[in-house]
Order: C-alpha cells, then sequence, then structure tokens
C-alpha cells in the first residue's frame, strides 16, 4: 500500500467518518429545533389572536351600553315602531362605528341593521322606565374581514375565520371550504401551512372557528440555513483536521521535508518558488499536483477579489434598492446599473412613460449609450413592434431589449442593453431578461402603492375626498389659519329630499345624482381647495384664505349649478333635478376651531332646510371673547 493509500485511509476513519456522523445528528437536531421554534409561534400567534378576539367583545359590550341607553331607539322599541328602530339604529351604526345591531324580544327580531359578517359580538337587556325588559341588545363592532386584518397585523401570520366549515374572511387566498384543524397542518394551493384553530361565538350563536397560519416554507428555510452553518463549521474543522495530519505526516518520512517547504511557500502565498519534483514517486507526482494547483489558485484568487468587489459593490446597491424601492426612477437606475454589471455589458439604459399613451423618456442610463447608440435604438424599435423581448446585431456590436409592461399588456417602457466584441451567451440573455422582468413587477408595485395611497382619501363613489382626509384638511387648513392669521372658510351641503331619489327611482340613480352633484362641487373648486363627501348625500368644501363672504358667494354659485342640472335617468326616460341646501363659515368670524367652524356651519345647513331648502345661511358670527381685567 502506498504511502498516499495510508495516509487517505488513515485520514478517513480518524476524520471524515466521525464528521458523517456528526453532520447527521446535527442535522436532525437543526431540524427539529426548527419545528419546535415554528411550534410555540402558532401557540404564541393562537394566543395572541384568543385575546385580540376577548378585547374586540369588550369593545362590543361598551358599545352595546351606549346603544342600550340611547333613548330614542328604547321609545322606538316599546312603541313597537320597527321602521323607526331601525331607522335609529342605523344611525347608531354610523355615528358610534358599530358594524351590526339587532334586537329580538320573546323570539321575533325587531331590529337586524349592519353586516352580515359582524362577529364577537355583546349582548345586553334593554330596559323601560318601568324596569320591564324592552328588547335583547346585540351588537357587535368589528366583521370577520376587520378581524382577520387586525390579526394579521398583530401577530404577523396568516389568519383565516371560519362559520359552518365555510371560510368568512381570510388573509392568504386559496383558504379551502373545509374545516380548519385545531392543531395541524393543511394545504393551501400547493403551500402547506401549519394551523392552530380556537372556537369562537360569533354573532348570536354562530359557532366560528379562528386559525392562524404559518408558512411550512420558512420552517424549511430556517433549516437549510442552519444546516448550511453547520456544513460551514464542519468545513472549517475538515480544513484543521487536514491541516494537522499533514503536519503529523512529516514525522513518516523524511523525504518530504523538501516538499512540505514548498508546501509552506504556497500556504504563504508564494506562487512563485515551484515546489520540488524530484524523482517519480507518489510524492513527485504529488509536488507537480501541487506546482498545478498553485497556478490554479493564484487565478481563483484574483478571480475570488474581483468577485469580492463586485459582491461589495451588490450589496451596497441592495441597500439603495431598500432606500428607493418606491421611487420608479432610482429603481430603474439600480437596475440597469446591476444588468450592465451583472453581464459585462458595454452600456444599457431605461425608458418608460409617464403615463399610458404618453411618448417614451429616457429615465436611467449606464455607461456610454452613445457610442451603441445605433443598436439599442434598433433593438428598442424591434422590441415596441413585437412587444417581445428582442435582440440583434450591428456588426460586432450585440444589443438586447426587455419590455416592461403590466398585466394588461400595453408596452409601459423598455430596458436595453449592448456591448461590442462576443455576442451575449444563452445564460446572459435569460439573466437579463430576468432581471428585466423583475424590474416590470417592481414598478407595477410602484404603480399599486400610489393607487392604495389614492384610494386611502378618496370617496369611491364621488371621487372626492373621503370624511377621514376631510377631518385632516381642516385640522391642517385651520392650523395655517392661526399660525398666519389667514381666514378659512367651510361648505357644507346636502342635496334636498335625497331619499325621495332614492325611494321613487331606486339607488342606482341616487348613486348618480351624487356623482352629478361632486363634478359640480369639484368644477367650482380653486386648485386649493379641498371638496369631500361628508357622510351619506352631505359634501364639504374646505375654503382656504377665504372669508365668510367669499365662502358664502361660492356656495351660491354652486347652488344655482345644481338647481341648473338636468340629471339623466338610469332607466333613460328623461331627466330629474335636484336642489341643495348649504350652510357656510368661516374662521375666524364664525368660530374659532375645527370642531366649532364644522358645527357652525352644519347648524347654518339646518337652518337652510328648516327656512324651506334650496337656499344657503351663513353662519352666527362667534362670541367675541372678553379682554382679562387689568
Amino acid at each position: 500500500m502506498s504511502f498516499r493509500s495510508r495516509l487517505t485511509l488513515f485520514f478517513l476513519l480518524i476524520v471524515i467518518v466521525p464528521m458523517l456522523s456528526v453532520a447527521v445528528v446535527l442535522f436532525r437536531l437543526i431540524a427539529d429545533n426548527e419545528r419546535g421554534k415554528a411550534d410555540a409561534r402558532v401557540a404564541q400567534a393562537q394566543t395572541a389572536a384568543i385575546n385580540l378576539y376577548g378585547r374586540e367583545v369588550e369593545r362590543a359590550g361598551v358599545a352595546a351600553g351606549r346603544v342600550g341607553r340611547d333613548e330614542e331607539l328604547a321609545r322606538a322599541l316599546r312603541a313597537d315602531d320597527r321602521v323607526a328602530a331601525a331607522r335609529r339604529a342605523r344611525e347608531l351604526l354610523r355615528r358610534q362605528r358599530i358594524r351590526r345591531i339587532s334586537v329580538v324580544r320573546d323570539g321575533r327580531t325587531l331590529v337586524d341593521v349592519g353586516a352580515r359578517t359582524a362577529t364577537a359580538s355583546a349582548v345586553r337587556e334593554i330596559v323601560g322606565r318601568n324596569r320591564r325588559p324592552v328588547g335583547r341588545l346585540r351588537v357587535s363592532s368589528i366583521t370577520a374581514a376587520e378581524f382577520t386584518r387586525l390579526a394579521h397585523q398583530v401577530t404577523g401570520l396568516e389568519v383565516a375565520v371560519q362559520r359552518d366549515e365555510r371560510t368568512l374572511a381570510t388573509s392568504l387566498l386559496g383558504v379551502p371550504d373545509r374545516p380548519l384543524p385545531r392543531v395541524g397542518t393543511i394545504d393551501v394551493d400547493g403551500r402547506e401551512y401549519r394551523a392552530a384553530a380556537f372556537e369562537a361565538r360569533g354573532f348570536g350563536n354562530q359557532e366560528l372557528r379562528v386559525a392562524v397560519l404559518y408558512d411550512t416554507e420558512e420552517i424549511s428555510s430556517e433549516i437549510s440555513s442552519g444546516r448550511i452553518l453547520a456544513l460551514v463549521i464542519l468545513a472549517i474543522f475538515l480544513v484543521l483536521a487536514f491541516a494537522f495530519a499533514t503536519v503529523v505526516s512529516r514525522s513518516l518520512q523524511a523525504q518530504i521535508g523538501r516538499f512540505l517547504e514548498g508546501a509552506r511557500r504556497l500556504g504563504g502565498g508564494d506562487f512563485s518558488t515551484p515546489v520540488p519534483t524530484q524523482g517519480g514517486d507518489e510524492f513527485a507526482a504529488l509536488g507537480e499536483e501541487f506546482n498545478h494547483m498553485a497556478a490554479e489558485l493564484e487565478t481563483r484568487l484574483e478571480e475570488l477579489r474581483q468577485e469580492r468587489a463586485r459582491l461589495q459593490h451588490s450589496i451596497r446597491r441592495i441597500g439603495e434598492t431598500f432606500a428607493s424601492n418606491l421611487d420608479r426612477d432610482a429603481l430603474l437606475q439600480i437596475v440597469v446599473n446591476t444588468i450592465v454589471d451583472a453581464i459585462s455589458a458595454g452600456a444599457g439604459r431605461a425608458v418608460a412613460r409617464d403615463r399610458p399613451g404618453a411618448p417614451l423618456e429616457q429615465r436611467a442610463v449606464a455607461g456610454n449609450v452613445r457610442e451603441y447608440g445605433g443598436a439599442i435604438r434598433a433593438v428598442e424599435a424591434k422590441a415596441m413592434e413585437t412587444g417581445e423581448p428582442a435582440a440583434t446585431a450591428d456588426g460586432d456590436v450585440h444589443a438586447l431589449a426587455h419590455p416592461l409592461r403590466p398585466d394588461d399588456g400595453a408596452v409601459q417602457g423598455l430596458i436595453s442593453i449592448a456591448r461590442a466584441g462576443a455576442p451575449f451567451s444563452p445564460d446572459a440573455r435569460d439573466l437579463f431578461h430576468y432581471l428585466a422582468a423583475q424590474a416590470s413587477v417592481s414598478m407595477e408595485n410602484v404603480d399599486l402603492h400610489e393607487l392604495v395611497q389614492r384610494q386611502a382619501v378618496t370617496d369611491e363613489l364621488t371621487g372626492l375626498f373621503n370624511h377621514r382626509r376631510f377631518q385632516e384638511v381642516v385640522d391642517a387648513e385651520v392650523e395655517r389659519a392661526r399660525r398666519f392669521e389667514q381666514p378659512v372658510g367651510l361648505i357644507m351641503l346636502d342635496i334636498d329630499d335625497f331619499k325621495n331619489v332614492n325611494d321613487t327611482y331606486g339607488h342606482q340613480q341616487g348613486d348618480v345624482v351624487l356623482r352629478e352633484v361632486a363634478s359640480v362641487l369639484r368644477a367650482n373648486s380653486r386648485e386649493i381647495d379641498e371638496p369631500a363627501r361628508y357622510g351619506g348625500e352631505e359634501l364639504a368644501l374646505a375654503l382656504p384664505q377665504t372669508d365668510l363672504e367669499g365662502t358664502y358667494l361660492l356656495a351660491e354659485r354652486v347652488r344655482t349649478a345644481i338647481e341648473e342640472l338636468d340629471i339623466p335617468r338610469v332607466d333613460r326616460r328623461g331627466t330629474i333635478r335636484v336642489t341643495a341646501s348649504f350652510g357656510v363659515a368661516a374662521l375666524p368670524e364664525s368660530a374659532d376651531g375645527k370642531d366649532t367652524l364644522i358645527a357652525a356651519a352644519d347648524a347654518a345647513l339646518y337652518q337652510a332646510k328648516r327656512a324651506g331648502k334650496n337656499r344657503t345661511e351663513r353662519a352666527s358670527r362667534a362670541p367675541t371673547k372678553a379682554a382679562p381685567a387689568k
């Protein structure tokens, strides 16, 4: 047996076999540990969801107390006036942000208004003045979908709510309509999730099952990371063991002394002095292999230095991506730089449209695009014509282009690259198209983010700002008016007899009326004005830098324009006309703050209603505060 064979066998017996055994044990321990942590997180999330549901039941109990003390509702129930009771219940829904109210007496449902998916309810008895029960009140302050979103935000896991084996709401698309396990796994669209569920009482006697879901792919990822770390540690141990075996082998034969000296030079980074290869035995052959390895190592080390520089640059670019993932131009610049570096292109650029139908404009550039201008323009024209990725060659200049387009298929931009010399390899082309496709997805995410931002402050029916945005605007304008001692006006308007429109022509006609009136309000507003839908058929308009008289004049102009509207009927049988009543107020003439300003405009609006409708009333002047005695 040769020296190499003996050394190999010795190394296998004392190092490799024990390392394999340790690796098997470590891998098993890592997997068990990660699964245990996943189960603990699911249990913790389940506890949080249970506590969250209990808190919502307590909120419903507080809301039920307020509703139960409402005298107008109790009076309607005592009179057995279901219509009045339902109307009052709807008002309470809107004012107190309650999702559902029901009242049952002697087994008969007197009132049931609000969302059918409301959950986490509380019960109170409504008692009359003579202490006799008027009805059994049940109130809910949250729907199943709202609870699902809230629980998802709190726990960080996916959440699903089921009733009668049917999924009411979920934060994870694809949850099947079959019972969720109390503890176990469930398959959703081909992905396995660990689930932990608990039973809860819904609205009334409805039985609900609420489950938290944890993606097992995350467990697999953690297991893989742990195993990679274990492999790295074992590899380090293997390297150390090899070095130790090399040192021990020196005592076995003095013949390898010069070889070891050469090996030490190689270990110190000196690749200029080759290892002696005298003789024809295994050590000479090994010396030749070491000399060959030295040359390869020198080449590899240079490649590693270059790769390290590229890696550091990529890490910095990733950091820039995190900081600019909602900035189109910055995102495109990072993508173009990454593509040019990744596939060794000479230059590249990105062009995009501001909006559909607009011309393409250059948004990002890397390298000297002018040097390859002809090839880049040619490949971009080809990609625009076909709507597909394209490649062209102009002499020794090669170019690639990839269209950026959303799901509707319209091309919104292009990413193109070019270089002189060797054509792009299939792997380089695949990488280019992959990165460009990811850029297209990122652009869609930016558009979606902007759309969500707009929807968060916009009323879907009228296109005006919603109530929350209106409150923020009035807060800001009142604060600005105080700071700079400028007036700010407020118009509150309500469509006259709007209920009759809904009752006579239907709610779709009512929606048309609201949109037409909102269009008039928007058309008569300045760029700095803030039209909003205050609630129901009531609209509002904040007027910065406008006093009471200016506010009144604008309100009259809007009122006249509404009065002259010919609104088409949805059944195409002619048109209808509507009028509106207006209340105007201004700071500082009518109020001294936001709440008093809104209250003053609202009081003027109801004064206009009482005075005959289709008119504008000014708010009364705010009382002057007496100066403090000196």
